[in-house]
């Protein structure tokens, strides 16, 4: 523990701190300016000393974004029960996951960003027990209302909907949930599975894995970078994202999908060979988008969606 102190210790003192100021100039070199929505992927190690930690972050972020959204993932919650069990599912998997809540913590591989972000007053959560999200401003619910169970990536739409922006902060593009919701609309399966929460065990969908997704980065047209500290910055539009996905996998329908034995993405590559692609429609998304036009035009209908939920995170 004393060892480990003193390394954390001479680790900060030779690193030159990074201040929010610094991180809030390299945002505005990015293009930003406050008035987009913004989905952000992060590591807050990559920064190096950075003053403030997470919540200076969280502060720039938010001063730099209409809407700030980040993924609130809970792997751990993944459950596997034996009468729905499918050919595609791990020959090994892991105990079932305790029931998902509203505070449930993130995943330990999403970053302390986002968990950050969880534990501060006025931030909503969707309610998804596995893919959550998390999203503070001015359409914060908006956006998180959309998802289901069906549909874990719905708010990536909305967000290309309203011309947002992804910002990969000190992570790559295997971070970038964009390119889940361009696969879905590219039409690639989605592998069944299951998850806890505190009313039972349900059904939703995944998606294969992400590690070969840093092929997408010379296809994006939009892609903008800086370095601040330690870190680099990366900025494109979700549209963009979306769009590169899909002409990826139109011309070549294997593209983005690892080549790890074992791997999720090998039942995905399977199904593909088999059955082919079929390019969907978001038909969540032309429902949100009806019942926006339908507010727009001075309707007094409210945009709700009884069977989900959005929750505060506190």
């Amino acid at each position: 523990m004393v060892i480990l102190f003193v390394f954390n210790f001479i680790r900060r003192a030779w690193n030159a701190p990074v201040s929010q100021t610094d991180l809030e100039r390299g945002l505005k070199q990015l293009g930003l300016n406050g008035q987009t929505p913004l989905i952000v992927h992060s590591s807050l190690s990559s920064l190096g000393n950075m003053s403030g930690g997470a919540n200076s972050v969280l502060h720039a972020l938010e001063r730099f974004s209409s809407t700030l959204v980040m993924p609130a993932f809970t792997y751990y919650t993944l459950v596997w029960p034996t009468q729905y069990r499918n050919a595609d599912w791990p020959a090994t998997v892991s105990e079932d996951g305790p029931p998902f809540r509203a505070d449930s913590p993130v995943s330990r591989d999403i970053g302390r960003i986002p968990q950050m972000m969880l534990e501060r007053s006025g931030a909503l959560r969707s309610m998804h027990p596995a893919l959550s999200f998390v999203a503070s401003g001015k359409d914060a619910r908006m956006v998180l209302g959309v998802q289901t169970l069906e549909h874990p990536y719905a708010p990536i739409g909305v967000l290309e909907a309203m011309d947002g922006l992804v910002l990969l902060l000190g992570v790559d593009h295997r971070s970038n949930t964009s390119v889940h919701y361009g696969e879905y609309l590219a039409g690639r399966p989605q592998l069944e599975r299951w998850a806890n929460t505190q009313q039972g065990v349900v059904r939703t969908y995944y998606p294969n894995c992400s590690a070969a997704f840093n092929a997408i980065e010379g296809s994006l047209q939009t892609l903008k970078t800086v370095e601040i500290g330690k870190a680099i910055l990366q900025v494109a539009r979700v549209s963009d994202v979306v769009a590169a996905t899909k002409r990826l996998i139109a011309n070549h329908p294997e593209a983005l999908l690892c080549s790890y034995p074992g791997c999720r993405c090998q039942n995905i590559r399977a199904k593909i060979r088999q059955d082919g692609i079929h390019p969907r429609r978001d038909l969540r998304l032309e429902e949100w988008l009806g019942e926006r036009r339908i507010v727009e035009e001075g309707s007094t209908r409210q945009e709700e969606n009884p069977t989900w939920r959005v929750a505060k995170s506190q």
